[in-house]
Formats: structure tokens, sequence, C-alpha cells
């Protein structure tokens, strides 16, 4: 075989791997962390105790159904929450137990979510990816 033909043999075998490098870095960022400290299995309990289904759509909790809120499926394949934090643990947590401090006036109520509480929840949230 010629070199030239060798040189463009080469180069098709090659493109698939150059293809899929550079498809690599202009990914977005990966899932947030789970919450390693968390309950899930409680946070689910939680999220039905505190009526979070009455707004969002959640999976897993019965009657969790709701249109006013987005749906919460796939949350921890997200990177943002409430299109303002990065989606990690500690501003999940934040948002959760305080959302008026974080966009004052959004439409997310301040349920008086403890700080343990809002752990919990943000484990089980982070099941949903």
């Amino acid at each position: 075989m010629n070199r030239g033909i060798r040189g463009r043999l080469a180069l098709l075998l090659a493109l698939p791997s150059l293809l899929t490098a550079s498809g690599c870095a202009s990914t977005g960022p990966p899932p947030p962390p789970e919450v390693r400290t968390g309950q899930p299995d409680r946070g689910a309990a939680l999220i039905a105790q505190y009526g979070c289904g009455s707004c969002h759509t959640i999976p897993g909790i019965d009657r969790a159904d709701g249109l006013v809120g987005p749906p919460l499926t796939r949350f921890g394949s997200r990177s943002y929450i409430a299109g303002k934090l990065v989606n990690n643990a500690d501003n999940l947590r934040h948002w959760i137990s305080d959302p008026q401090a974080v966009e004052p006036g959004t439409a997310m109520p301040d349920l008086g979510v403890s700080a343990l509480d809002a752990q919990d929840i943000a484990a089980y949230l982070y099941t949903l990816d």
C-alpha cells in the first residue's frame, strides 16, 4: 500500500476516537454528588408529609403529581436548582429549607423545613437520576 492510502486509512480509523474525545469536552457538568449523610427513605416520607407533591410531580411519592412547580423527575441529573443555584447538596439543602432567601418572591413557599429534614429530602431527590 502506498503512503497516501495508508495515511487516509489511518485518519479514517482514528476519526471516531477524535470525534468522541472532542464531544466529551462539550458535555455539561457531572451530576451532583449524593447526600451521603442523608436518609433517602426518610426523605421520601418527609416529601409526602410536607406536601411537596401538591406542587411537584415526584417519582416514587404517592399522589405527588402537582403541576405548580417543575417536575422533579431525574433531579439528580440536573445542573441547576431553580435555574439559579448549581445543583449540589449544600445548595439543595439551602433551597429546601429557605427558598425565599435564595429567590425572594419565588412560588416555592417556606415550609419551615428543618436542616435535618432538608438533608433527608435532598438525599431522596438525588436518587432520582
